[in-house]
């Protein structure tokens, strides 16, 4: 498999038809914040907030994100800006195709937690990183490499609309 195929912008969904409803995230005093989520690793030094409708949730199970999650499985959503907050910053990039791809971790638990593609304007977060994954607007409406699924678990149906509508 061609690791550029990986990439979201070959994932054949028309311009605009991947943009979700957004769901107010909580701050700390329990106000909403449209627009506004929270998330980070496992340990907490990497914590950020991310800006923006949810875009394009969806999973992948090709070879690249198997091997970097450890899981037959990753869960991605893409947010048009990402602040760091956390003591520990930006998580540590690893370039997985050089110029191109690069993959953000937390250097002390290892979590993944980001993505940057060269040719995508959004910022991709592993969704598991959020705080909360409830919201409908994560829910995923495409599955990426269905010929690489591992056969016993089942992958996600594809969706011509977001799950909220």
């Amino acid at each position: 498999m061609h690791a550029m195929a990986h990439r979201w912008a070959n994932l054949l969904i028309p311009p605009g038809d991947h943009l979700m409803n957004e769901t107010p995230a909580v701050d700390a005093q329990g106000t909403e914040t449209a627009g506004e989520r929270t998330g980070g690793c496992l340990c907490g030094r990497i914590r950020f907030t991310a800006q923006g409708p949810a875009v394009f949730p969806h999973t992948c199970e090709c070879d690249h994100c198997q091997k970097l999650g450890g899981t037959p499985v990753m869960w991605w959503v893409g947010f048009k800006t990402i602040t760091w907050i956390g003591e520990g910053g930006e998580p540590t990039w690893y370039e997985t195709l050089p110029g191109e791809a690069k993959r953000g971790f937390c250097p002390t638990c290892g979590s993944r937690v980001a993505a940057i593609d060269s040719d995508i304007p959004e910022i991709g977060i592993n969704v598991t990183a959020l705080d909360d994954t409830s919201g409908e607007d994560l829910v995923p409406i495409h599955a990426s490499f269905h010929d690489n699924a591992v056969h016993w678990l089942r992958s996600v149906p594809e969706a011509e609309h977001s799950a909220a509508g």
